[in-house]
């Protein structure tokens, strides 16, 4: 029986990284990934470990083991080294059963693999295959997100909703976003389902709950970097508050498909127009308190955003670009 090893950060792992395992796998009966992980780095191992293992999940000849290091023990560096790989050699054959093969894409592959007694493949040196490494990634994740798998493409995914009353400017600032940023947008489905604001059942309620989460969960797998959401379910259930003095009783999937990364709540001071379907404005400022009352209930953080629409769109533009900053 051939075994296998490669080892690395992933942090985070990419698609170099699943070509490399890939070749690996195909060398090997078994192979072993060990996740290297410094006490000084934010991801934790167990999360690096599931982006692998989710990549991976029909291979079963992949064993993958978490290995957490103080930086004072087990130097950080990619410098090829003799002194240093000897070190991690060490630790490797500490943890592992004999290894015949290793496979890296670096030269110190070569001196590792020799203090191991196993033989050395070296894959793609150059990064030619795919041309990315996890440091490029690191310093801008959402202009490098072609080269992110899938599973951690749902990890830095992020999920941005905009709330508040009628006539605020949440449609038009979402999809605006969603053009400047290459990025999904989920609409509300509350006209679709309730033709006037002023006349909705409970009934009407749920529905919109359910539809508008199941739009979410569509377009969330769609894996790209920002969704922006028009609407969600605690403006449903400050309407349900508003018109018939209590909440619905939702399902915790609706409210899972919901949770947010940052919520945006725009201020009820831009011209109110009334297109025919809206309910009166006295009506619509009152709700507007509905809605402050309810979020504040259900202890959602967020941010209000006053001014005319240019204003509105610039501040939000503003607290995005720093959110998606390089990690």
């Amino acid at each position: 029986m051939k075994n296998g090893l490669v080892f690395g950060k992933y942090y985070p792992f990419h698609k170099g990284h699943e070509a490399l395992i890939s070749f690996a796998a195909a060398q090997c009966d078994k192979l072993f990934v060990i996740v290297c992980a410094s006490q000084t780095e934010n991801i934790p191992s167990h999360i690096r470990a599931n982006w692998i293992k989710e990549t991976f999940v029909d291979n079963d000849k992949i064993e993958i083991i978490e290995l957490n290091y103080d930086e004072s023990v087990l130097p950080n560096t990619s410098d090829s080294s003799l002194e240093v790989s000897k070190i991690w050699a060490a630790k490797f054959m500490k943890i592992l059963p004999a290894i015949d093969l290793l496979v890296t894409s670096e030269p110190y592959g070569d001196y590792v693999a020799n203090f191991m007694d196993a033989e050395h493949f070296l894959f793609d040196l150059d990064r030619t295959r795919v041309p990315i490494s996890a440091t490029q990634i690191r310093g801008s994740i959402y202009e490098n997100w072609e080269y992110l798998t899938d599973a951690v493409k749902r990890y830095y995914q992020k999920k941005i909703v905009f709330l508040g009353t009628e006539c605020t400017g949440k449609s038009s600032i979402s999809k605006a976003l969603s053009q400047q940023f290459n990025s999904s947008v989920v609409n509300e489905v509350g006209r679709d389902i309730v033709e006037n604001s002023e006349e909705f059942s409970t009934e009407q309620l749920f529905l919109i709950a359910k539809a508008h989460a199941q739009n979410i969960e569509k377009v969330c797998s769609e894996l790209k970097p920002l969704v922006f959401i028009d609407t969600d379910i605690y403006i449903t259930q400050s309407y349900a508050k508003f018109a018939f003095g209590e909440y619905l009783d939702i399902s915790q999937n609706i409210y899972d498909a919901n949770k947010a990364d940052m919520y945006f709540y725009l201020n009820n001071d831009l011209e109110f127009i009334q297109d025919g379907t809206r309910m009166e404005e006295e009506s619509r400022n009152i709700l507007h308190l509905s809605h402050i009352e309810t979020l504040e209930k259900f202890s959602i953080p967020f941010s209000k955003i006053s001014g005319n629409w240019q204003s509105r769109y610039s501040k939000i533009l503003n607290i995005l670009q720093k959110l998606i900053s390089p990690i």
